[in-house]
């Protein structure tokens, strides 16, 4: 599986349908924020249930690929396929998707065969339970994933590390696993993931790692991101290179599983979330530090973490062959 930053084909997005249309206005400000910032850096194809093509057309900027398909959700990391290359060319791996163990998402469980076959590609099928928010890969061997998803025994009950480890290095490449117990506290209730990693750790490039922390002993994700801090700065990647890691202060909402970890790279760009916080200015400024060849753009996220998620969670890269 190839970094995030690599060059990318486009960007695949899935439209607000379901749940998330509690507040519509919202839901489609926020999807199409996303959407119509990335389309400016490079293409955008959006999955649109056909009960929502006209908010879809309202809503996008033109430049925006519209495709209709059936959907249950609008999360694209999680139900959408994880692009690899396979002998130094593309594919695709469709995990199995139950909507994160707490709910049946039988239309959203054909969305990644549906892209793949629509991009001529070859689809790798996986037995493990799993979702694209569940992983981060540094390009070279090396991926980070937590215990409380993987093993999760609403996903795949009985799997052992050793088991998981064995689908991950078989279909992403990877020969490192570096395993973090949990994610933020917020994660496991409502509409969360159960532990995603990209709300905790992300790398910047091999070897250099963010992780989310919160420096408020009060704040009920301070230890989460200490034990977090601990165990990377203590691991190494698949080369053998000690990690590098920063910390990144998440905002200081408790309550909420709000975390600048949660952005997306696109070709150009580095797209930030947004949350009211005077730590979103900070962000920025590190966030033009690291990514020196690329635009910071930001968009408003809370509505997007309101429903169980931020911009990398609807977001897909398909990478350049």
């Amino acid at each position: 599986m190839p970094p995030e930053w690599h060059p990318h084909r486009r960007t695949w997005m899935s439209w607000p349908v379901g749940y998330v249309l509690q507040t519509p206005q919202e839901s489609y400000r926020a999807w199409s924020q996303v959407a119509n910032t990335i389309v400016r850096y490079e293409p955008v194809t959006m999955l649109v249930d056909p009960s929502e093509r006209e908010s879809a057309a309202a809503w996008l900027d033109p430049r925006v690929e519209r495709v209709e398909q059936p959907l249950d959700d609008c999360w694209m990391r999680d139900n959408g396929p994880t692009f690899v290359f396979d002998q130094g060319s593309p594919a695709g791996v469709d995990w199995t998707f139950n909507g994160w163990g707490w709910a049946p998402h039988a239309k959203d469980d054909l969305v990644a065969g549906f892209v793949l076959e629509r991009e001529g590609l070859p689809r790798h099928r996986s037995a493990m339970v799993g979702e694209g928010g569940g992983i981060h890969v540094d390009g070279e061997g090396t991926v980070i994933v937590t215990e409380t998803v993987q093993l999760d025994p609403r996903r795949n009950p009985g799997w052992t590390r050793a088991d998981a480890e064995k689908e991950l290095r078989a279909l992403l490449g990877v020969r490192k696993v570096i395993w973090l117990p949990r994610g933020l506290t917020a994660d496991y209730g409502g509409y969360g993931t159960g532990g995603h990693v990209d709300l905790l750790a992300s790398f910047v490039r091999p070897g250099l790692v963010l992780c989310h922390t919160q420096p408020d002993p009060a704040h009920p994700d301070h230890e989460v991101g200490r034990e977090n801090l601990a165990l990377l700065r203590a691991s190494s990647d698949a080369k053998g290179r000690p990690l590098e890691v920063i910390e990144l202060p998440g905002p200081s909402v408790e309550g909420a599983d709000y975390s600048y970890i949660n952005h997306y790279l696109a070709n150009r760009l580095a797209l930030m979330c947004l949350f009211d916080d005077p730590r979103d200015a900070e962000t920025a400024e590190l966030f033009a530090k690291l990514f020196p060849d690329r635009a910071v753009e930001a968009v408003d996220a809370r509505a997007i973490f309101a429903l169980g998620g931020g911009i990398h969670c609807i977001t897909q890269q398909q990478p350049l062959g």
